[in-house]
């Protein structure tokens, strides 16, 4: 295998204009920055990104490389299918949802971090705890996609994946501490496009390709070995139904999310295009879906790849590549490359900016540096991204662990970020205790359920936990039994501490978190109020 240079000189071509248009996006922030805040205008463009845009990055948001690379890989394995492809409809609906009952809650008090409101209710050191699993979920996002991207070179280009994980990395942090939003936003569109126009253009080659059955036959027969439509057998369905529903609401407590709706002018333009998102989402993995079902219909031995075939090597995860190398021409794989490497940069990018964005206008301006200036707080999401961006690229090189990190971060903002995020939203009621119980709680089912990937053992194994491959897997929907538990815990726990210090059973001076403060200034306040006749309603908010 001898390197492949026009694929590296399109590639190159590719890196050029995306970084061009970034640089031109970051000209544009700074001159939108006069006599404006500088940033909100990084963080969230100033609260003036198009629709059009919008809509544009927020699909490329959540289409990256694993994303098209993931699709095609669960639909190839002989153990899963196309019934077992969540992702689309699981981010599709997600994304509904979010606009449904989100984004006006967080839209109409001019938020600019998915953090605010849960800071704003239980306090900045609530705030900084639930800060990290974010924080860690978005650095090793970065790194898995870094590490993807340059395994993908590596099958198709033959360049050493450390070179093309330093090229990728450099180009997506400059623009980024360039520009903020406006220059992922603007290069967004350029990699949406890229996305688009490559995988389609391969489709018809890989479908026509002597050395594969049709996807119907092979899809619809069961003589045929493994119809790639696959089928979730009954002792599955709990754990099917358990990543669904964290596919479906895990993914809404994400800056990268908020990032998008927030940065609009209005309510009406977040929401649409949040659901509009949801559908470019669905329509995108249409390629990743036909291209993995003619891997499972491909006969390897009839290629020059040979066998045994990409499953019996260990390369399932690389099927997507794999596929465009051996089964279209050079000059149509190289096109594919390009997308690959526009969907990983196109959510590398708003890890990066989402990481730094919530470190400096959550951490740094309302907790270490309170009467930080706008400069101060814009230097400091800079040199955050630069320490996180870093980061993430030397935890690249150890692709296997960091998807494992990421994937067990993610479950960890699931369990523990999207509950406190509903009760800051839509139970205002609730209070510090009840969140920092509902933190520990948590926590702490979700790391007793253990963690086969990173060989952490079940200490609880609920109704469904067989030994499999030598290790206890759990098939019981845990993640959104702890989800729910953490739920109720603060819920259960704020109503009950307010009980107590109200009614004296507990000392009021015990109240560190001061929730009951409020209510000892009401009656002077509303005594106030009596005597010059004016009404109360503005006053009896929530006080608890």
């Amino acid at each position: 295998m001898t390197l492949n240079i026009a694929g590296l000189v399109s590639l190159s071509v590719f890196f050029t204009l995306t970084l061009a248009t970034g640089i031109w996006a970051s000209w544009k922030s700074k001159r939108d920055q006069q006599n404006r805040n500088p940033t909100e205008i990084a963080i969230v463009g100033g609260r003036n990104i198009k629709v059009f845009i919008g809509l544009f990055t927020a699909t490329a948001t959540w289409v990256g490389g694993a994303y098209i690379n993931g699709t095609a890989e669960i639909i190839y394995l002989p153990s899963k299918g196309l019934l077992w492809v969540q992702a689309p409809v699981g981010f599709a609906l997600s994304l509904v949802i979010g606009g449904f009952f989100f984004v006006n809650p967080m839209r109409s008090k001019n938020y600019v971090t998915v953090m605010d409101p849960i800071q704003e209710t239980y306090g900045n050191m609530m705030g900084s705890l639930l800060f990290i699993p974010p924080l860690l979920g978005e650095v090793f996002w970065f790194a898995a996609i870094l590490a993807s991207l340059g395994a993908t070179m590596r099958v198709i280009l033959d360049i050493g994946g450390p070179l093309a994980i330093i090229v990728s990395a450099c180009t997506v942090i400059l623009y980024t501490l360039l520009g903020g939003l406006y220059s992922v936003a603007y290069t967004d569109v350029i990699q949406m496009v890229f996305i688009t126009l490559s995988l389609w253009i391969c489709i018809p080659f890989v479908l026509m390709n002597s050395a594969t059955e049709s996807i119907y036959y092979t899809a619809t027969h069961q003589s045929y070995q493994d119809p790639w439509i696959g089928k979730i057998e009954k002792q599955y369905l709990g754990r099917w139904l358990d990543d669904f529903l964290y596919l479906v609401l895990g993914s809404i407590p994400w800056q990268t999310y908020f990032q998008r709706v927030l940065s609009t002018a209005s309510t009406g333009q977040a929401r649409l295009i949040s659901y509009l998102s949801g559908l470019g989402c669905f329509a995108m993995a249409i390629p990743s879906v036909l291209i993995g079902a003619v891997a499972a219909s491909t006969d390897w031995n009839q290629t020059s790849y040979g066998l045994p075939s990409p499953f019996e090597r260990g390369e399932s995860a690389m099927i997507l590549p794999l596929v465009l190398r051996y089964l279209c021409p050079a000059f149509i794989s190289i096109a594919g490359l390009g997308a690959i490497a526009a969907a990983a940069m196109s959510s590398a990018d708003s890890a990066l900016l989402s990481a730094g964005s919530m470190f400096a206008h959550n951490i740094y301006r309302k907790i270490l540096r309170k009467e930080a200036t706008e400069t101060e707080v814009l230097w400091a999401m800079r040199t955050s991204m630069l320490v996180f961006g870093a980061g993430a690229a030397s935890l690249a090189f150890y692709s296997s662990s960091v998807y494992d990190l990421w994937f067990l971060s993610g479950e960890l903002v699931y369990a523990l970020l999207f509950p406190q995020l509903c009760c800051a939203l839509f139970a205002p009621s609730t209070n510090t205790y009840g969140s920092a119980a509902g933190f520990l709680v948590g926590l702490l089912l979700r790391l007793l359920a253990g963690e086969p990937a990173l060989s952490i053992p079940p200490v609880i194994c609920y109704s469904a936990c067989p030994l499999m491959n030598g290790t206890f897997s759990q098939l019981f929907p845990f993640k959104t039994f702890t989800m729910f538990v953490t739920l109720g815990t603060i819920l259960a726990v704020s109503y009950l501490a307010k009980v107590l210090f109200q009614r004296n059973l507990i000392p009021r001076t015990w109240d560190v978190c001061s929730i009951i403060g409020g209510t000892r200034t009401l009656i002077p306040l509303q005594q106030m109020e009596k005597q010059v006749g004016s009404p109360t309603i503005a006053l009896e908010g929530n006080h608890d």
